[in-house]
């Protein structure tokens, strides 16, 4: 089988890679989803025992019945968000206890019995379709929505005729409760809209009213008789959805018949100075009692503050506050707290310097490791992630015990640990940690389950192994360096066959080089699609510019209120670097190829520098900033309202006339990220100026593609596209 078939069909390698751990509290269990082989898209719902390393199947969607043609709408929005492709169970929650898994299938509800001889999946009587059904703490009832109502159906059936019931159902035209708007989901990382109370006798529910937000049609052409799909996308500088929080009481059926729903308890803070809602969620205060903590940020976004909130009143008080002068960025895991209750978030230390990890008013990260999350709070140990400095390319664990005052990195168990970095990724619950490795040394991921992981006594149980196909590729031929005056993180691909001495050979540049991704990574996953093109006949150099997450807040920010020049120069740095370094790069043959961000790059380069870029693919490419959206854009432009100029400096619709180079533009038509306009604006711009281009539009396709036969022969025509027109480069 050919790479390019290969790579579609298991979704970049990543079916068959176990995901989405939880542990149980005595840490003598996991459970994790894993297709059952590494082109099987009907994800799986497993149980690996600690003590014995054995693994069980407790859900098989295929014996389910599960169609993942038949999803409901909320559904398909909430996986395009997650950028989840795969199918079957794609998501579960469990209760405190561990003793129940709750998930959902084509719309359906169904939970299965962690403990005990009984482990069969059954179905609950849920209203259809339902989207995002959450277990209660106490492992007793199921809270769901359904047409943007929230409802509870409790999982023992005792003949109630009020078992599933309503808690809440739009009270308007344009309201849902229980979702999370689009830049929420897409650019906050909030995919839900509910949370259980500790003692699971109240949710926190956000209600979001977009009413005011700009309706736009998504619409496939493919379909002539399908209406298009009305969508309402906040773009910049335009209206955001009216997003509120409430405390609803769960009743029991008996109560709900003798008194009804329930009435919610509105939670209010300013709603005018911080109108977004990053997170949400509940500890238990010093009287035993259950408290609603929140963070709400203001729509330039340099200022964020943690709220708690009395459920029972909606008493709210502010108990803390980030401010930057540029933005402040929301960091994932936190607010979280300790045991003893002291908070865990990640900040600047008055504002300025680099971000740390604190419990309390005490950091507990060094001032040398560039922090990107908190994994994960057990007890009054925290488990964070981060960098290395100077080491970008590295992510690291380190786990803290607050009581002790000990921090300290984690490592690999004995015998497995190849010296040279890579990725580390990890869950702790009672003191068992699920460590994943991804390697130079390697393909794929190992997963390591661990326990006693913040003892001396530590002891590794075994793997649990991934059945993900292995590329039919040869290992990736990667060099990485820090380039230039500024080290910007860079790689270069060689083909495997490629010897000193030969012709030197056409580059082409692969990045992303916006905020929030890298490519420079010490794992060889990271390279696969990047060999496979080195191996047509490219030098493949990869750069991580300012604005891409890992070298620290200065170099993020860099991009503010200019996302063309600072990314693109460096680039270009970049390139320049690599030739002084290489003999065999023919600097007179340069392509350029990116997706989303990647793609707006690509078509930046051959239109602002076409001395250095002779021909360029660009897809899904944000072309217009004033078609993206309100967070995302505000955060590095501002609002254009005021800052018009920025917007132009960054936008490409001016730049038409000025192309001189061969440019593809791929899109998909009905993607709801970066909608099919900015390409097609584009295109008749440069048809206006009578600039030749090449268009693809992919029916039936969102932000990225799916379907493994669309994504084969994308990077097919990709290849031959750059091919023929570095022919007649200059020096070609």
């Amino acid at each position: 089988m050919s790479f390019p078939r290969q790579q579609a069909r298991t979704q970049r390698f990543t079916i068959g890679v176990p995901r989405n751990f939880q542990i149980s509290p005595d840490g003598e269990r996991v459970t994790f989803l894993r297709g059952r082989h590494g082109m099987d898209k009907a994800t799986c719902l497993w149980q690996y025992v600690t003590e014995t390393g054995a693994v069980t199947a407790l859900a098989d969607p295929s014996a389910l019945g599960a169609d993942d043609e038949n999803l409901p709408p909320e559904e398909r929005a909430r996986r395009e968000r997650m950028r989840e492709h795969g199918g079957g169970i794609v998501s579960y929650t469990v209760d405190d206890a561990f003793t129940r898994a709750v998930f959902t299938l084509s719309g359906r509800v169904f939970y299965v019995d962690l403990v005990g001889d009984d482990n069969a999946p059954r179905e609950l009587p849920v209203a259809t379709p339902a989207v995002d059904p959450r277990i209660s703490p106490a492992g007793d009832r199921v809270a769901y929505v359904h047409h943007g109502a929230v409802r509870v159906i409790d999982i023992v059936d005792n003949g109630d005729q009020d078992r599933d019931r309503v808690l809440v159902e739009p009270d308007g035209e344009h309201v849902t409760w229980g979702l999370a708007d689009l830049v929420s989901a897409e650019e906050m990382n909030r995919m839900r809209g509910f949370w259980w109370a500790p003692d699971g006798a109240s949710l926190a529910v956000s209600r979001v009213d977009e009413a005011d937000v700009n309706r736009w049609y998504v619409g496939d052409p493919n379909r002539p008789e399908q209406e298009p799909r009305p969508l309402r996308y906040p773009a910049a500088g335009t209206a955001n959805p009216d997003v509120r929080l409430a405390v609803i009481a769960v009743p029991s059926p008996t109560a709900y018949r003798r008194d009804g729903r329930p009435e919610p308890t509105p939670i209010e803070w300013d709603r005018e100075e911080l109108p977004y809602l990053p997170t949400v969620d509940w500890t238990t205060g010093p009287d035993g009692n259950p408290t609603l903590v929140f963070t709400a940020q203001s729509r330039d976004q340099g200022t964020l503050a943690l709220f708690s909130a009395d459920p029972d009143t909606g008493l709210v008080s502010r108990t803390r506050t980030e401010s930057d002068d540029v933005w402040v960025e929301l960091m994932p895991g936190v607010p979280d707290f300790t045991a003893s209750g002291e908070l865990v978030w990640i900040g600047r230390q008055g504002g300025s310097g680099e971000r740390r990890v604190f419990v309390g008013d005490r950091a507990i990260s060094g001032d040398d490791v560039y922090v990107r999350a908190v994994v994960g709070v057990d007890g009054d140990r925290v488990l964070f992630s981060g960098s290395p400095a100077g080491c970008p390319g590295d992510q690291s664990l380190w786990l803290a015990d607050t009581r002790a005052g000990t921090c300290a990195p984690v490592e690999l168990p004995e015998g497995t640990d190849d010296g040279h970095g890579g990725l580390r990724a990890g869950r702790l619950r009672g003191d068992t940690l699920v460590l994943q490795h991804r390697s130079m040394d390697f393909t794929g991921v190992r997963t390591f389950v661990v326990s006693n992981a913040s003892t001396q006594t530590r002891r590794t149980h075994g793997e649990i192994e991934s059945v993900a196909e292995v590329p039919e590729l040869p290992e990736p031929r990667v060099r990485t360096w820090l380039a230039g005056e500024r080290r910007i993180p860079t790689a270069l691909v060689l083909p495997s066959w490629y010897r000193e001495g030969q012709a030197p050979l056409p580059v082409l540049m692969a990045p992303y080089g916006g905020p929030h991704a890298q490519r420079v990574l010490n794992a060889r996953g990271a390279y696969l699609s990047s060999q496979w093109f080195a191996e047509q006949g490219f030098a493949v150099l990869i750069a991580d510019g300012r604005g891409t997450p890992g070298v620290g807040v200065e170099w993020e920010q860099a991009v503010h209120h200019d996302l063309a020049e600072p990314v693109l120069a460096d680039q270009v740095a970049a390139l320049e670097d690599a030739a002084r370094r290489f003999d065999c790069l023919d600097t007179s043959r340069v392509g350029i190829h990116g997706w989303s961000f990647g793609g707006y790059l690509s078509a930046l380069a051959v239109l602002r520098r076409p001395e250095v870029f002779h021909v360029a693919v660009a897809g899904a490419p944000v072309i217009d900033w004033t078609l993206y959206d309100t967070h995302y854009t505000e955060r590095y432009l501002g609002l254009p309202q005021e800052r018009e100029e920025v917007y132009a400096g960054s936008s490409l619709m001016s730049d038409a006339a000025k192309l001189e180079r061969p440019l593809m533009l791929i899109h998909g038509l009905i993607d709801d990220n970066v909608v099919f306009a900015h390409t097609q604006r584009m295109s008749e711009a440069l048809l206006a100026a009578g600039r030749p281009h090449t268009v693809l539009p992919l029916a039936g396709v969102t932000h990225s593609p799916a379907d493994p036969v669309t994504a084969e022969n994308l990077l097919l025509l990709q290849v031959d596209f750059l091919k023929e027109n570095l022919k007649g480069a200059p020096g070609a």
